[in-house]
């Protein structure tokens, strides 16, 4: 009964409270030796804005890969710990940016984050994060999970589970969910729907299995979309058919 709410609540696109799980590169214009360009995060918060003026609560999980990569440094001889710690600082870098940049846009914004650094950002609370959903504020998460061998994959669906999330969204370069790489196969199939469990079996990298998961295990459904085509994240927010959809 549980899974047909679920598909219901899918179907029908009514979500309150959403998580939107970023990656690092995409706060960075392709070709540009800049970490992070202003006119992109502001694309990106104005297009945040519209969701928010309707209503939804959202959460933002940023990722760091446009500074630094924690298992390709280990890959290059850095303690694989340590390496990962200097990737939750840079969630928090481009956290406080898509904050700042939202704030610009007239959208209220906090941001917490799982390493204490409480000059810049407030420690991540459970309940205050809710209260700030509650009180119409867009939350952006930063620091990971604060813990090493964590990816943000894993950080957005923990967080999701946490703050009682309707849906994940993940923006991605690429237009959903495909039993191969579509940009190295041109014969790749994408799904509009499919299981945890198959993605889990067929080994997609959409997510890290430990992310999917927790989604499995907490019910909550994932839709991956193409977040470089127009306003792709306004409109997967809306609730408009984009994407795949991974769930039970």
């Amino acid at each position: 009964m549980e899974d047909e709410l679920v598909f219901s609540l899918i179907m029908s696109r009514e979500f309150k409270r959403v998580v939107l799980k970023l990656s690092g590169e995409a706060l960075r214009a392709p070709g540009s030796h800049d970490n992070i360009s202003p006119e992109i995060v502001e694309g990106i918060a104005n297009q945040i804005k519209a969701a928010h003026h309707s209503g939804m609560e959202i959460a933002i999980v940023v990722g760091g890969g446009n500074f630094w990569r924690g298992a390709a440094a280990a890959g290059r001889g850095m303690d694989r710990a340590t390496a990962d710690y200097v990737g939750m600082l840079a969630t928090v870098m481009n956290a406080l940016a898509v904050q700042s940049m939202l704030e610009a846009v007239g959208v209220p914004a906090r941001v917490q984050t799982a390493i204490e650094m409480k000059n810049v950002a407030e420690s991540f609370i459970r309940r205050l994060a809710i209260r700030h959903l509650e009180k119409g504020r867009v939350l952006v998460l930063g620091g990971g999970t604060g813990n090493p061998f964590f990816t943000t994959d894993t950080t957005a669906a923990l967080r999701a589970s946490e703050l009682g999330a309707d849906i994940i969204f993940k923006a991605t370069n690429v237009d959903g969910v495909y039993d191969k790489d579509p940009r190295q196969h041109d014969d790749a199939t994408r799904f509009d729907t499919i299981t945890y469990n198959e993605a889990l079996s067929r080994n997609l990298k959409v997510m890290d299995g430990t992310a999917f998961t927790l989604c499995q295990d907490n019910n909550i459904p994932i839709v991956v979309f193409n977040m470089n085509e127009g306003d792709n994240i306004r409109r997967a927010l809306s609730g408009e058919d984009i994407g795949t959809i991974v769930s039970g």
